[in-house]
């Protein structure tokens, strides 16, 4: 039997789950969701396609979207990672999400769950349009821990009673996320994670001498790992200006590849080090690629620009179950 174990986030990748590509717009985005962390460019397509699924409103994005993640579990697979999909939406979900004019997604397998140490940990997303999420992801986690020693818990469920858009929480999302051993660095720019789900996390990993740090970040980003990547021990890419009170002086010692905020709202830094010698960034990011070559470290890159579009990039689409 395997054991779920992730011990950082450059620990070698040896199993991990791998989003699908379906995504359907609220009906009234411009004010159903924000997309202050969004590119302009972003912006605009999600504003002309309120109400569609990507796949109605722009079959060759569609297309390009699903091949993008073909080519990622090919990439994956050639390091000897194994690689787990979610299943897809049913008829009855999209109809639901559809009628409730939320829409409804399944992109990111890393904000509905994440994992620390041997606990696999089910979060809580704050948009009504990714509440969801961990359904399709769920089968997947259920055959794992029946094969697979480890934890497998829960946060509670979002307090409604101030309305769906209730800031009480308790909201806790796995971009937030960042594993450096027994300490964890846990985001919050009130767009994902707030304090209530930081403070659920630290009561219950403190009970195995887990330390849980509060990361505040500027308004504009949306997780932690959207401005902060671990490449190896000693090492990272990092947008200082979005840490509000400073780099976490856990790593004010490490040597920083900084990018800037409007890198980072590109998701330049939402990148996956398979190991401390191997890291998969977008081909786009030709700068980046030749200060991370500098360091000595491999770099294999993928055309992710769809995927980066809707807010989220190699890191996003996967959540690791293994990495020691």
């Amino acid at each position: 039997m395997n054991k779920t174990k992730v011990v950082s986030e450059f620990a070698p990748l040896k199993a991990t789950v791998l989003a699908q590509s379906q995504f359907c717009f609220p009906e009234d985005p411009k004010n159903s969701m924000d997309t202050s962390f969004l590119t302009k460019e972003n912006v605009e397509f999600v504003n002309n396609s309120g109400g569609k699924d990507v796949a109605e409103a722009d079959e060759k994005l569609q297309r390009d979207w699903e091949q993008e993640k073909i080519a990622m579990q090919s990439l994956l697979e050639s390091y000897g990672v194994e690689v787990l999909r979610p299943r897809l939406l049913t008829q009855h979900e999209k109809d639901y999400g559809k009628e409730q004019g939320v829409g409804y997604s399944n992109f990111f397998s890393r904000d509905p769950f994440f994992t620390i140490g041997s606990f696999i940990i089910e979060g809580n997303l704050r948009f009504m349009h990714r509440r969801r999420e961990i359904f399709p992801i769920r089968p997947v986690l259920n055959e794992w821990v029946k094969n697979n020693a480890g934890y497998y818990f829960a946060a509670p469920q979002p307090d409604l009673a101030e309305g769906e858009n209730s800031e009480v929480g308790p909201f806790i999302e796995g971009g937030d996320v960042v594993v450096l051993g027994k300490t964890v660095f846990v985001g919050h720019s009130g767009l994902a994670s707030n304090l209530n789900g930081i403070y659920w996390l630290k009561q219950l990993l403190e009970q195995f001498d887990y330390k849980v740090v509060p990361v505040r970040l500027h308004p504009s980003i949306l997780h932690l790992d959207c401005v902060l990547s671990m490449l190896k021990e000693g090492l990272m890419i990092t947008c200082e200006e979005a840490f509000l009170d400073g780099i976490p002086e856990e790593l004010k010692d490490w040597e920083k590849i900084n990018v800037s905020l409007t890198e980072a709202a590109n998701l330049i830094a939402n990148d996956l080090p398979i190991n401390e010698q191997v890291y998969v960034t977008d081909q786009a990011f030709t700068d980046l690629i030749a200060k991370i070559k500098a360091k000595g470290i491999k770099v294999e890159t993928l055309d992710y620009h769809v995927s980066r579009m809707f807010g989220g990039s190699f890191r996003c689409t996967t959540q690791a179950l293994i990495r020691e």
